[in-house]
């Protein structure tokens, strides 16, 4: 017998979990608060996710960051410009509305939440964000190789760079949003990429 089947879209219950875990916190985010916001409950949890709200919180930032990266891709497939896209991309985040500003990365949050433990899935959320890197240091390398870009600086370390730029930026914003400066220290930032 393969047990009880699921009565539940798996991608649909871990979308509503990251709402909780994002706004909760890994730690503070309660089980209760989870069964709740997903509507199943502690039995379809458990068959579910037989490690518990570990799992589930790596499957968020799995299935999160996947679903990021899908769209960012295909914007930068379709966009005549990938620098420019990448630009607006960052300076977006001066224009979120401060309860978005205040909520910061979901992935970022992660690596900040778990300094102190759960070593392997801090691990996974530092593979994820190196994922958004790789993005960004592709982006560089081809617009360095079509002379699109006058910053000679290798496209690793820019790539680099941005990823901590936009940790940064996000830890910025939480503590400060809706500021004016955050737009301007963007705009200087991105020079790198010019």
């Amino acid at each position: 017998m393969a047990g009880r089947p699921k009565i539940f879209d798996e991608q649909e219950v871990v979308d509503k979990a990251v709402n909780v875990f994002w706004t909760k916190g890994y730690e503070t985010a309660s089980a209760d608060e989870l069964l709740e916001a997903m509507g199943i409950g502690k039995g379809s949890f458990y068959l579910a996710f037989k490690g518990g709200k570990k799992e589930l919180y790596e499957k968020s930032l799995r299935q999160y960051s996947e679903r990021f990266n899908k769209q960012f891709l295909y914007d930068i497939s379709v966009s005549e410009d990938p620098i420019q896209l990448i630009k607006n991309f960052f300076m977006a985040l001066a224009d979120d509305p401060k309860s978005k500003q205040m909520k910061g990365c979901y992935i970022g949050n992660a690596l900040v939440q778990l300094s102190d433990g759960e070593a392997d899935t801090r691990s996974i959320a530092a593979g994820l964000l190196s994922g958004m890197e790789d993005i960004f240091t592709s982006v560089i390398r081809k617009a360095q190789e079509q002379k699109k870009m006058k910053n000679k600086t290798t496209s690793e370390v820019l790539g680099k760079y941005l990823i901590n730029l936009w940790n940064g930026v996000n830890v910025t914003r939480r503590s400060n949003p809706g500021d004016q400066y955050l737009r301007e220290v963007l705009e200087m930032s991105l020079q790198v990429l010019n």
